[in-house]
């Protein structure tokens, strides 16, 4: 399982602060406001990262056409959700990792025209980067902030130009 990228102290500092819009509030104020999002941008695609982001997305009836989980909720193991997808992958990531496993389950679940779910032994929150780099133009990629709200993420080539420098500073080493 080779490690692609790994996260050091100082980015592990960085990426607790979001990396876009972020949406404070209750389940039920989040899912109004990212439904109001939504229906204004018409995004490409929809990319959830993580257990309560896609259960609360399908609950509420928004199609992600990815969701990545790894059946845990701040760490905690959780009841395994169930997500009616076309496709499933099952990767392997490690905490404070990205494998070129998951990458690859990434890249090829996003350049298919099915609607997929990846799940991740490990820890899926990492994937939000790979996910940004991959999504179309326009797509909105929708992530949990603990304790606040949802972050939402609109792919532009600026915001893909942001993320590239940070995976620049977690590229593994070559002996992986």
């Amino acid at each position: 399982m080779p490690i692609e990228y790994n996260l050091t102290p100082e980015l592990r500092l960085k990426l607790k602060q979001p990396l876009g819009t972020l949406v404070r509030g209750s389940f039920t104020e989040t899912i109004n406001r990212f439904t109001e999002m939504v229906r204004k941008e018409q995004p490409t695609s929809i990319i959830a990262v993580g257990d309560t982001v896609s259960e609360n997305l399908a609950k509420s009836h928004i199609l992600a056409n990815l969701s990545i989980i790894d059946n845990k909720c701040m760490r905690r193991r959780v009841q395994l959700i169930t997500l009616e997808t076309e496709n499933t992958y099952h990767v392997r990531n490690p905490r404070g990792t990205i494998t070129k496993e998951a990458i690859e389950a990434v890249h090829e679940a996003l350049h298919s025209n099915h609607q997929t779910k990846i799940v991740v032994e490990g820890e899926e929150d990492l994937l939000t980067l790979i996910a940004i780099m991959n999504a179309p133009q326009e797509s909105l990629v929708v992530y949990g902030q603990p304790h606040e709200g949802i972050v939402v993420v609109k792919v532009t080539e600026d915001k893909k130009t942001e993320i590239s420098e940070l995976l620049k500073a977690m590229k593994a080493s070559s002996k992986n």
